[in-house]
């Protein structure tokens, strides 16, 4: 079922935005060769329970972390772990925050040193076409349209769009309908309406689309071991165009 939010419950999913995006911020200050992802983890429960709010995935379905670390060949839901990030890697950290009901939901991919031209390109388009994305995250566009955007955007830079995980409708449930795949056709699918909370985070590959999933029944990875990049946001569709609870510019 696709909900549309009311004003306060928009006013609490933004009190989360704000707060994930201060946690974004630290983590950016503490991504260096040398640092693990499960010492990344253990900082954001931390951060998160102090500033009174609920590290919201994890317990979902079982997953034991506050976040998922994806490294390099993984494309999503990377368990956090004791391995140190090296020079050249990039990461993925992407965490849901919950403050007193209110969600928000955003993943975003660092760079560990100095990484390499075709990595930093890799990485700028991706964050580009969740840009593009949003663009079209407008009250009577659809579905399709996003996707479009995206995939055309990341296609004409020598990249691929993963199909196999979408975007999604996002509160009071971490995961609820509508779908919102990385690709597709203009004017295809559902229309936006006014009051819908999406998320819109495309994984955008070095190589080959597809994906192959580790035996943790978790982690997805590249099927050549291509790198792969992911940008996230919470988005509130309103009549004034999209509004990002997550945008780290603004904060």
């Amino acid at each position: 079922m696709i909900t549309r939010k009311s004003k306060r419950e928009i006013e609490k999913m933004q009190v989360a935005g704000d707060l994930l995006v201060k946690t974004h911020k630290e983590i950016a200050k503490m991504i260096k060769p040398g640092i693990t992802t499960m010492e990344i983890d253990a900082f954001v429960e931390d951060f998160l329970t102090k500033n009174g709010a609920i590290p919201e995935q994890k317990g979902y379905n079982g997953y034991q972390y506050a976040t998922c670390a994806s490294i390099n060949d993984e494309i999503c839901h990377g368990f956090p772990r004791d391995e140190k990030l090296k020079d050249g890697d990039i990461v993925t950290i992407d965490m849901v925050v919950n403050v007193d009901g209110g969600l928000a939901d955003s993943a975003w991919t660092y760079a560990v040193g100095n990484v390499d031209e075709k990595g930093k390109h890799l990485m700028d388009v991706t964050k580009e076409s969740l840009y593009k994305g949003i663009e079209q995250a407008q009250v009577g566009k659809r579905i399709g349209d996003i996707g479009h955007a995206i995939q055309t955007f990341a296609e004409a830079e020598g990249f691929s769009v993963v199909r196999d995980f979408t975007g999604h409708g996002i509160g009071p449930s971490l995961h609820e309908d509508p779908h919102i795949p990385h690709f597709g056709l203009p004017n295809k699918g559902l229309r936006l309406k006014e009051g819908m909370v999406i998320t819109i985070e495309p994984m955008i590959n070095e190589g080959d689309w597809r994906s192959e999933m580790d035996s943790n029944g978790w982690t997805a990875r590249t099927v050549d071991k291509g790198r792969s990049a992911q940008y996230e946001h919470t988005i509130v569709i309103t009549k004034d165009g999209p509004l990002v609870i997550t945008e780290q510019e603004e904060n």
